[in-house]
């Protein structure tokens, strides 16, 4: 069963659960060269409301999403949301 679900990003952002297909740290250089390579591409979207990027989310789309929320925060609401979902 595919997930239609929303992922609560911080400050009242959310993305569809079944669109993400990475969360990542966004302290590498390789995630650094993705970050601009989006905003080159218009596809960035910054949800930090101002705030530092703690995250980067990849969706299947193409897009990338900065959130001010950690990553390893981001992955547990996304696991909560399945393990709701097979209940």
């Amino acid at each position: 069963m595919q997930k239609t679900g929303l992922l609560n990003i911080g400050f009242g952002n959310y993305v569809v659960n079944s669109r993400v297909v990475a969360i990542v740290n966004p302290a590498s250089s390789p995630m650094r060269r993705l970050r601009e390579d989006a905003k080159e591409s218009r596809l960035l979207v910054d949800a930090t409301q101002g705030r530092k990027t703690r995250s980067i989310i990849v969706a299947d789309s193409g897009h990338v999403i900065l959130s001010a929320i950690q990553a390893e925060t981001i992955s547990q609401r996304f696991s909560q949301d399945e393990d709701d979902e097979t209940k």
